[in-house]
């Protein structure tokens, strides 16, 4: 059972994949309890996000002691900062989670984190918007895995 709980965290982390692809692993080839996927894929799924904003604010801290890089930064990001500012701090978390919530390819906490720190948002802010998205996917993906073969049963009529 430690193998298995270890590949669903190592798919969870995949950028690419995330939980949405972890759940539906977890619960149709290893054939887990759909309680016990979800709160591994949901905790590996907002840790990594949380990694993800810490060490980008890291990397840009240590960036930017570069001068042509730290112009570039001024320039457009602080600059984009600066003029969205009133629509991050009343849409910022909201906005953020429905993103990461979306599960579809390219939305997540990979990009949700990226997004998040370049528009300015804090990480307590991005924190809330972390967990609230990743839920959002968690529960969406979890529906569609254990309904998805009666959703197709309802909408198609066999003849």
């Amino acid at each position: 059972m430690l193998k298995e709980i270890l590949i669903l965290i190592g798919i969870t982390f995949l950028p690419i994949f995330e939980l949405r692809a972890s759940i539906p692993y977890g619960i149709l080839y290893y054939h887990m309890h759909w309680l016990t996927v979800f709160i591994i894929a949901v905790l590996a799924n907002i840790a990594i996000g949380m990694i993800v904003y810490f060490l980008l604010d890291k990397f840009v801290h240590l960036v930017v002691h570069v001068k042509w890089i730290d112009r570039i930064y001024k320039h457009f990001v602080l600059k984009t900062q600066k003029k969205i500012h009133p629509y991050v701090e009343k849409y910022g978390t909201l906005g953020v989670a429905v993103f990461i919530g979306i599960p579809l390819p390219g939305s997540g906490v990979y990009t949700g984190a990226l997004g998040s720190y370049l528009l300015g948002l804090g990480y307590k802010k991005f924190f809330i918007a972390n967990v609230i998205g990743v839920l959002i996917a968690a529960i969406a993906v979890t529906l569609i895995v254990l309904f998805g073969s009666g959703a197709w049963n309802f909408f198609i009529k066999m003849v």
